[in-house]
């Protein structure tokens, strides 16, 4: 007997019962974004190799260890993309977008990444991101943290926090870098493996080492923001004047340095405790140099990403109650109330788009099909049997206790639930 085939691990099936929470934390991002005047943008989920190597960097995880990468017949690398920005940058590029002036995007779809899957975090996890591309100005970073700001609120969310650090401008960070070398070579022996490899490609995130055996260590390590050049003091100053006049609460964190090679100057996360050490749900920063990077005009860039899932739990923790629209079920009897009732579903579906509609289509019995509404959690059933028809009426039914039957004349019926819904 054949084994049962089953999903991939760390992919997961999204099911029908889950999938209301989803939609509703999807929709409420995005109608968000859209009202700050971002524009939706969609990039495909595969991209040449080098997209991500030139974006990301060649010494970081992501690329090292976490693409899932595979050669072509024709011998090209392709990887599915492990995170949106790259593919963003790319297309502008491609496209020469920003020649139209500043861009301002938003994305959302599935990524990807071989890691060892755990709570709140998958191999094929899903995002929604924003990207702006023409502005240098701390006003725009300031704009993300309202906005992001906002959305929590939206969604309910109160044990969040904010946290910022810049990394000053690319030649700064390149200075700093050697000076953070020769102090983790003077204490080499106090590094772990993964500390140890970093040191060689990417200095900083040795800073972001969760290792408790190595926290005095990075505690004694020069800070960046001792190292700062003048213009990268003065935006990082300007980013928090505009937090601290919009009440908007911050810590700076000086070993928040971020994973990618790409970020420069303002880097932030949000961060929650209720989801244990797996804590960030939104971060991003600053990438003025990417654009350039990856064969660009010089532009620079900003921007964050969201983890979906990360939302979804703690949305499902604090067991959210999500807006529920009025729904109705059709229950017909006979054949012609099976076609008449066709025509009530349209009308009702073009002139109340907002209203869940279900009109029964396995033709049971009168008990059978009320079962169905009951199941469906529906708020009104409307009949159409022979009485009805032959009256040009129809029978509606509250199932929640707002009232008793009642019949209508048929051609009344929108406006019934004009007045009720």
């Amino acid at each position: 007997m054949s084994k049962n085939i089953q999903a991939i691990r760390g992919m997961n099936d999204l099911l029908p019962s889950d999938s209301n929470l989803w939609l509703f934390v999807e929709k409420t991002m995005s109608d968000l974004f859209i009202s700050y005047g971002y524009k939706y943008i969609r990039t495909p989920l595969v991209e040449k190799t080098e997209t991500f190597c030139r974006a990301i960097g060649e010494a970081t995880d992501i690329v090292e260890k976490e693409m899932y990468t595979w050669n072509e017949e024709s011998g090209e690398s392709l990887s599915l993309r492990p995170e949106g920005t790259a593919g963003c940058v790319r297309a502008m590029i491609e496209h020469n977008l920003p020649r139209e002036g500043i861009q301002k995007v938003f994305y959302r779809g599935p990524m990807f990444r071989h890691e060892r899957p755990q709570k709140g975090r998958y191999r094929q996890f899903h995002q929604i991101g924003v990207e702006i591309f023409g502005t240098d100005k701390s006003k725009i970073d300031a704009e993300l943290m309202v906005m992001s700001h906002s959305l929590w609120q939206k969604l309910g969310l109160t044990n969040v926090t904010l946290n910022i650090n810049t990394l000053g401008s690319s030649d700064a960070r390149q200075k700093y870098k050697n000076i953070l070398i020769d102090y983790f070579n003077e204490c080499k022996n106090k590094l772990d493996e993964d500390s140890l490899r970093r040191l060689q490609t990417n200095p900083l995130r040795i800073l972001d080492s969760k290792n408790p055996d190595m926290q005095s260590v990075i505690d004694g390590a020069p800070k960046l923001m001792d190292h700062l050049d003048e213009s990268s003091k003065q935006h990082f100053e300007e980013f928090k004047n505009y937090l601290e006049y919009l009440d908007i609460p911050y810590k700076i964190d000086t070993k928040l340095v971020r994973g990618l090679d790409y970020y420069n100057r303002t880097v932030f996360e949000w961060t929650t405790r209720d989801l244990g050490s797996q804590g960030a749900i939104c971060a991003g920063g600053r990438y003025d140099g990417l654009v350039e990077l990856m064969g660009g005009k010089p532009t620079p860039g900003v921007g964050f990403a969201i983890g979906i899932e990360r939302i979804v739990l703690l949305l499902e923790q604090k067991g959210v109650a999500l807006p529920k629209p009025t729904s109705i079920y059709i229950i017909s009897l006979g054949n012609e109330a099976q076609l008449k009732s066709m025509r009530v579903a349209e009308d009702l579906h073009k002139t109340l788009p907002d209203v869940i509609l279900y009109n029964d289509i396995a033709l049971g019995n009168s008990k059978n099909q009320f079962k169905k509404a009951n199941k469906a959690n529906a708020d009104y059933a409307l009949i159409l049997g022979d009485d009805e028809i032959s009256n040009n009426q129809i029978s509606i039914k509250p199932l929640k206790g707002q009232g008793e039957q009642t019949t209508i004349a048929l051609d009344k019926l929108i406006q019934y639930f004009k007045e009720v819904v």
